[in-house]
C-alpha cells in the first residue's frame, strides 16, 4: 500500500504502540508522524513504514494544507484524528 499525506495510521511498535497518528510527511523508507498532542508538528515523529498500520482514511482538508503549506495547526491535526475515532466508534 502506498502511504500519502494525510493519511491516519496506527503505531505497531515502540512507546507510542496502538496510538493513532497521522502522516504529515514521507521520507523513502520513513514517515514524519504527529497527534497534535504528544507529538507536535514542530517535532514529528520519524518512523519506518513497516512499523506502522494503515489505514484507508484520508483527512483530505489537512493534506491539502500540508501540501500546499498553508498555515496549520497541531489543533487541525487533533481535529482531524478525533472526527476519525468517532467514525470508527459508530
Amino acid at each position: 500500500m502506498e502511504y500519502q499525506i494525510g493519511q491516519v495510521v496506527y503505531s505497531k511498535s515502540g512507546h507510542d504502540k496502538g496510538d493513532v497518528q497521522m502522516i504529515i510527511a514521507v521520507e523513502g523508507d520513513f514517515l514524519l508522524l504527529a497527534d497534535g498532542r504528544r507529538r507536535k508538528l514542530e517535532k514529528p515523529k520519524r518512523k519506518k513504514k513497516m512499523h506502522v498500520q494503515p489505514t484507508f482514511y484520508v483527512e483530505n482538508e489537512v493534506a491539502a494544507k500540508l501540501q500546499t503549506g498553508a498555515y496549520l495547526l497541531d489543533a487541525d491535526i487533533k481535529k482531524a484524528l478525533k472526527k476519525y475515532r468517532m467514525v470508527q466508534d459508530v
